[in-house]
């Protein structure tokens, strides 16, 4: 083929394609000019509002009218949104953001993020928004438009039409397709209302002033956004992590748009349904209540940004005091129980890494906090908070850490109260960190749906760091702490769950010098069966004794770990399955293990040293003192690390 050939064919691709791509927007352009939807909209617009006199003067010359309320837009200053500061930081910019150029210039060409968490999609020349290309998720969260905040940032940033271009056009696709939720019921998840009902905002102040932000389309996107807003509030708002960002998407139309007619009505029940469910979803010691902190910290960003846009709106009157003060706590938590590297646990639904160190950065600032800002920015700022435990006793979560230091060992507990879908069945689980790395991450969940068998595996209580009988998952309708108990030289915790019918697990955990741990677990009950207490640990060597029930991760690295039980009559390693999820529908290989007996009517014992390490694997011997009866209140025990003696236990 000659050069001149391929020119013309790629030339005649480039006609097509253009051709197709406008063809949506025409259509709803066309509507329009018929005053079809010029009607519609001005049936929900109060013309009396300031500065739309000359829009209720043309109001019955649709072409005229558009052009008119584009020009109010264009002109309005009245609103405030946190977003128009952000604008005048991107303009003010030098440099472009890479990454965000990256996806913008990929939107001009149809390739789209559907989810974050697949590769990003060629379209092609005509996008399908019916059709999934992975999971359910994946088709959902297409509609949540993300690419489109590159477009608008990068828009803003170099000033370049295009961008402002593949936004109208597919915005104009999307409205043309998608418009109501009999058309495509999947692009119309609430959730997906409220998400895209707070972006949308963003995105029309982005792009606005653009030539290709035409009064047709203006229309066309102020009737949807209504729809959206007007669609959420007919509803009860669901009194969990979607119903805030339901309130949240309609709140952000309402206060963008004043211009419509419910404008108030829609803040009045959006506002009140926030502030009041900082009680119902978050608990008195702050965790937020479906257990996982990828939730939590949603929710703090829920809560907080409609607080603050009624506040630079002059309505933040609803939010009280103590709706501040529980959001304050919210934060807290995120120093309470957040890794020494400025990450978190993984428990339940959350996938890594949640970095909470700018959060801590915003909020101490906001909340004059200095234990947050020590946190947030690894000692530069602020003081470091005085006690290095935290009892989160209604949600069932407990850490400890040596020091405030990057390098500090830490440990996080969860026996808590069940948190719902976004939860999992692990009470006694924990993650260890020392050394810089997390050396026991908790399994993560992979996938929410399109994988039953992948998320119901990710799911299982053996999988985690606690107890099984015969490998079932767990009960987490009975469970309760038993002591707390900070100190100089060690820090104690004991709880205890009641898993299975007839058998109940008692775990104690002692901070010894806070340099290692030691576990003491309890199956309490006459039911019989398999027993084991299963730890997993991070990708890497793995060395077994089974013969000690020992297992250390070897000498590479700068962070090791040593588990060593007390060997007994019948007690024995078995080797895993292991897997780790950081990432949604990503899964590394890991180190598994079960320590396991055949439990008879009696009552069960084991006894496990959990021992950090650099280099040399530490040598480590068990040895309780006395006879203290299994369940008793009562514990005292003998651990030799590398020929030194500690003597430790718990009595209450």
């Amino acid at each position: 083929m000659t050069i001149k050939k391929l020119l013309l064919l790629l030339m005649i691709f480039s006609i097509i394609s253009g051709l197709a791509c406008a063809e949506n927007k025409k259509s709803v352009e066309n509507k329009i000019k018929k005053g079809k939807e010029m009607k519609i909209l001005l049936n929900r617009l109060n013309l009396n509002f300031k500065g739309l006199e000359k829009v209720k003067a043309k109001s019955d010359k649709p072409d005229e009218c558009a052009k008119a309320l584009l020009k109010y837009f264009k002109k309005r200053k009245t609103v405030k949104h946190p977003v128009i500061s952000k604008i005048k930081g991107f303009k003010s910019e030098k440099t472009v953001s890479k990454k965000h150029l990256e996806i913008a210039d990929d939107a001009v060409k149809n390739i789209l993020i559907a989810s974050p968490s697949y590769p990003r999609h060629d379209f092609g020349k005509k996008i399908d928004w019916s059709k999934s290309k992975a999971d359910n998720e994946w088709l959902w969260q297409l509609h949540r438009h993300s690419s489109w905040g590159a477009l608008a940032r990068i828009y803003v940033q170099t000033g370049k039409e295009k961008y402002a271009k593949a936004y109208a056009r597919q915005l104009a696709d999307w409205l043309e397709n998608c418009s109501t939720p009999k058309k495509l019921p999947k692009a119309w998840r609430t959730i997906e209302m409220g998400i895209r009902g707070r972006s949308w905002t963003s995105h029309f102040l982005h792009f606005i002033d653009s030539p290709s932000f035409t009064p047709e389309l203006l229309v066309a996107f102020l009737n949807s956004a209504y729809d959206h807003a007007e669609g959420l509030t007919n509803r009860h708002f669901k009194h969990n992590n979607w119903g805030l960002m339901e309130a949240e998407g309609a709140a952000f139309i309402a206060f963008t748009f004043p211009e419509f007619k419910k404008s108030e009505q829609w803040i009045k029940k959006c506002t009140k349904h926030i502030s009041k469910e900082v009680d119902i979803q978050v608990r008195a010691d702050g965790h937020q209540v479906e257990q996982c902190i990828n939730y939590h910290v949603g929710c703090i960003n829920w809560f907080a940004r409609t607080a603050e846009l009624a506040k630079i709106n002059n309505k933040g009157d609803v939010f009280s005091d103590k709706f501040w003060k529980r959001l304050e706590a919210m934060v807290a938590v995120l120093m309470q129980l957040g890794l020494p590297n400025g990450e978190t646990a993984q428990f339940g639904d959350t996938h890594s890494p949640v970095k909470y160190r700018s959060r801590l950065d915003k909020w101490g600032h906001y909340f004059n906090r200095e234990d947050f800002l020590y946190s947030a920015t690894g000692g530069k700022q602020g003081k470091a908070a005085k006690q290095t435990t935290f009892a989160l006793k209604d949600s069932g979560f407990y850490s400890m850490r040596s020091d405030w230091s990057e390098k500090a060992t830490c440990l996080v507990l969860n026996c808590g109260p069940h948190g719902g879908w976004h939860d999992q069945p692990h009470n006694g689980t924990f993650e260890l960190f020392a050394n810089g790395k997390r050396l026991t991450p908790d399994s993560g969940s992979y996938i929410y749906s399109g994988n039953d068998k992948a998320r119901t595996w990710f799911k299982q209580t053996a999988v985690h760091q606690t107890l099984t009988l015969n490998l079932k998952n767990a009960s987490q309708e009975k469970h309760k702490l038993i002591l707390w108990k900070p100190g100089k030289k060690q820090d104690i915790v004991i709880v205890e769950n009641n898993s299975y019918k007839g058998l109940k697990h008692r775990r104690a955990i002692i901070f010894v010098d806070k340099k290692f741990f030691v576990l003491v677990d309890e199956a309490i009950g006459t039911t019989t069966g398999k027993t084991a207490i299963h730890f997993q640990l991070a990708p890497g060597e793995a060395i077994y004794d089974k013969e000690n029930l020992s297992f250390n991760t070897g000498k590479k690295g700068k962070s090791n770990l040593l588990i060593q039980s007390l060997s007994q009559k019948g007690l024995s390693i078995v080797e895993e399955k292991g897997w780790v999820s950081y990432k949604y529908t990503k899964k590394v290989k890991r180190p598994a293990f079960r320590i396991e007996t055949q439990k008879k009517k009696s009552n069960l014992r084991f006894i496990t040293v959990l021992v950090p390490y650099v280099k040399s694997v530490p040598k480590v011997s068990i040895q309780v003192l006395g006879k203290p009866k299994i369940g008793s209140s009562e514990m005292k025990l003998k651990i030799t690390l590398n020929d030194k003696e500690y003597k430790t236990g718990y009595s209450y």
